[in-house]
């Protein structure tokens, strides 16, 4: 994007010259500052550095701090910004995107590895006994189960993943010492999870909770993964928790992967010289 607006400088007026000159020397500083004091600090217009941002290629003023902030690489930070009913697609494209990151970046500075480390020596320790794993989850949440048993079947784990209510229930019931329940959740308070969550570890299975902390279910779970993010529960549909919950999964899923060790190489390896006959040449 710097690059583009020093391509474009010979083909600018003066004026909008000026305010090139200042998006180049501190674009941090441009992506943040209102409109009035651009204008001072280039010596220009209001109406300038509005012009100056179409003149390169952008809908306007917001457009351009909006696809500033993300290409620039050091000082602005991803942020979680609501997604608003005027927006244009451009603004929904960055937004949901710099949501995603941030929520990711955020996770990468906060989460426990030892949590992460007791999870996956969990989930590795369960399946070298023999014995099962299920992933509990409501909704997006269910979703994520499913890609969770995906992920872990194809490890040669013996898994399986519900969605309903009253499935988890009846299969909780069945679990035994030395069996895992994984329970996702978004908020933590799905009444159907913690009664799954209960009744599991009533019956000796160990219970991996990953949801938000300070929720019902972060206090109910043998070991809390916390997915913590600034999406709110009820404004829209949640996007960034599924993704969180997601990236989250992928660690385990790798991480129980390293811990199987070189064994797990031939199987994949038969697995996808099966699958060949399911493709066209």
């Amino acid at each position: 994007m710097l690059d583009r607006i020093k391509a474009s400088l010979p083909s600018l007026a003066p004026a909008e010259q000026r305010v090139a000159q200042l998006v180049l020397n501190d674009p941090r500083s441009f992506a943040n500052l209102p409109v009035t004091e651009l204008a001072e600090r280039a010596h220009v217009s209001k109406p300038t550095v509005v012009r100056f941002c179409r003149s390169v290629g952008y809908d306007g003023l917001s457009d351009f701090k909006l696809k500033l902030a993300g290409n620039v690489s050091e000082g602005v930070p991803f942020v979680h910004r609501s997604v608003d009913a005027d927006d244009k697609t451009g603004d929904i494209m960055v937004k949901v995107i710099d949501n995603t990151v941030a929520a990711f970046l955020k996770y990468r500075n906060e989460a426990s590895a030892s949590a992460l480390d007791r999870a996956i020596e969990i989930l590795a320790s369960t399946h070298t006994l023999g014995r099962r794993i299920e992933f509990y989850g409501v909704g997006n949440s269910g979703i994520v189960a499913q890609d969770a048993q995906h992920k872990f079947f194809r490890l040669g784990m013996s898994t399986i993943a519900y969605s309903d209510g009253h499935m988890q229930v009846m299969s909780a019931s069945m679990l035994k010492p030395g069996d895992c329940a994984v329970i996702i959740s978004n908020s933590g308070r799905t009444r159907d999870l913690m009664d799954a969550a209960d009744i599991a570890r009533i019956n000796g299975a160990t219970t991996l909770v990953i949801t938000a902390s300070g929720s019902p279910l972060a206090q109910a779970g043998s070991l809390h993964l916390a997915a913590d993010h600034p999406e709110g529960y009820d404004r829209y549909s949640p996007m960034v928790s599924r993704l969180l919950h997601l990236l989250i999964i992928d660690i385990l899923a790798t991480g129980v992967a390293l811990r199987i060790g070189p064994t797990l190489q031939g199987g994949l390896k038969e697995m996808k010289k099966n699958l060949r006959s399911k493709r066209y040449a």
